[in-house]
């Protein structure tokens, strides 16, 4: 069986978030000073888990936030961050460098609900999805590739269990679907997920990127989640975390948990900060 832990953030703040602008693809803010501020809570947060792989949105603002997230980390701060541009954030054409106002008027203009418009220039709402899936696709594969690889490694280990590669909870969450505490010893199995996978991107990717997973993949979901959130942009450093099983190495049909959406508790101190 092949499972593997899937924890997906968003970049910190640039002033053009902060300003309502669209950045697209074509505009590559740098972080602000709050958006750094963000990326190191998210980074505190995270910092017990031992991941495996690192990758990130090769635009700057998602680049910085994984530096700063994996220069907190007690395990990995030598981990090698790979860039990906099926990572990117929508393209959004002429909208690019304007205000969000402005493509909600060109929405409207359209006759179109904001969120599936497609501005000249920009990619659809589909051409976002096709993005994610091929990215999810390859995780999976290599999620596969690596157990492969762990099965012939332990094969040649004199009474070594799978325990002894991984000793650390992997996990800083409760699991939002059954209040189980992944920190506790009641679930083992779950702490030794490996791969452990951290991903850092943007806020509408990352929006059809989840609803790909609800829609197509069926992705059960925390009981106490509301419809508005599956629908809403994560926050600035939102945390999303998902477990996902591949049975016998199932990439068409993978079953995927969701254990907590756009989470962002750990901003408690840095909104305080700003107020």
């Amino acid at each position: 069986m092949v499972r593997f832990a899937l924890t997906i953030v968003r970049h910190g703040e640039t002033r053009y978030n902060k300003d309502k602008i669209l950045q697209g693809q074509g505009v590559d803010e740098p972080l602000s000073a709050t958006g750094f501020r963000q990326a190191d809570a998210a980074g505190i947060f995270l910092s017990n888990i031992k991941f495996t792989h690192v990758f990130s949105s090769d635009l700057l603002r998602a680049k910085q936030t994984a530096s700063t997230i994996i220069g907190k980390n007690k395990f990995c701060k030598d981990i090698v961050i790979q860039y990906d541009a099926r990572l990117r954030e929508r393209k959004y054409g002429i909208a690019e460098g304007r205000p969000l106002s402005d493509l909600k008027a060109m929405a409207k203009a359209a006759g179109e609900q904001c969120p599936s418009f497609t501005p000249s220039g920009g990619e659809t709402l589909d051409e976002v999805r096709a993005r994610a899936k091929n990215f999810f696709e390859f995780l999976c594969q290599l999620s596969i590739e690596e157990e492969c690889q762990k099965e012939q490694a332990v094969l040649g280990m004199a009474g070594n269990g799978l325990e002894t590669l991984e000793g650390k909870p992997v996990f800083p969450f409760r699991n939002q679907c059954c209040g189980l505490d992944l920190n506790s010893d009641t679930d083992k199995d779950t702490k030794m997920l490996n791969p452990n996978i951290l991903v850092v991107s943007h806020g509408a990717y990352m929006r059809n990127w989840f609803g790909y997973f609800v829609l197509d993949l069926k992705c059960t979901l925390p009981s106490a989640l509301k419809k508005s959130q599956l629908s809403s942009v994560s926050p600035n450093t939102g945390v999303s975390h998902f477990i996902i099983n591949l049975g016998n190495g199932d990439v068409i049909k993978p079953e995927i948990s969701c254990i907590c959406l756009n989470r962002d508790d750990h901003l408690a101190d840095v909104n305080t900060e700003n107020v």
